[in-house]
């Protein structure tokens, strides 16, 4: 009897792990994946640094008057939401540069001196990209499929208690600390930014969208 048991619970064991897998392939994939361990592990050891993008004080400088262009109340939190890339992610306002690399851990992060969304100027938010093998953890990524968005694409940004409806114009691709574009400074813009290609760095990737 106790060796048909001790049969029988290896059985259920194999069939229980197989069970799993199937079940449960896309959050587990990755396990069989050297090089995204091997990412992680990296990770671990040090903290990720990114090179922040140049941008013109006159063009991020906020302002006190606020755009009332598709503004509309809601009891949002500060959101982000993309809905062609089926993408919401909560916006983390960030301190000094330093605490950046941590805040991506977050969600996606308002860059420190840029415009509010609403007011004129430059809107920039930074996230995490990713390899289409990487891990689906924390926010690592979130900015994967940014390329994926095309003009007239809908943005929209719920900040402090207000709705705000952007669309995109275009995507611009960047060298290492090449500044962003001038863009008209009575107005709001929007930029969406993050390593290009996903999860390399070695250039950016930048959505540019107009405030509606």
């Amino acid at each position: 009897m106790g060796k048909k048991f001790k049969t029988l619970l290896k059985y259920f064991f194999v069939f229980f792990l197989v069970g799993f897998f199937i079940f449960n392939w896309q959050k587990v994939y990755w396990v069989f994946n050297w090089q995204a361990l091997s990412g992680l592990f990296s990770e671990f050891l040090s903290q990720r640094k990114i090179d922040f993008p140049k941008i013109s004080t006159s063009q991020t400088e906020q302002q006190t008057t606020t755009s009332t262009k598709q503004q509309t109340t809601t009891s949002q939190e500060n959101i982000l939401e993309i809905p062609k890339l089926n993408l919401r992610a909560p916006i983390v306002l960030a301190g000094p540069n330093e605490k950046i690399e941590k805040s991506l851990n977050h969600g996606v992060v308002l860059f420190p001196g840029s415009a509010s969304p609403g007011k004129p100027g430059q809107t920039i938010i930074l996230g995490h990209s990713a390899p289409p093998n990487w891990p689906n953890i924390r926010y690592d990524r979130v900015f994967s499929n940014l390329s994926q968005l095309e003009e007239g694409d809908e943005i929209f940004v719920y900040f402090q208690g207000e709705k705000y409806r952007y669309l995109a114009k275009r995507k611009i691709f960047l060298k290492k600390n090449e500044e962003l574009p001038k863009t008209e400074s009575s107005k709001n813009f929007l930029f969406l930014i993050s390593c290009w290609p996903p999860g390399k760095d070695l250039k950016r990737i930048a959505v540019e969208a107009e405030l509606e």
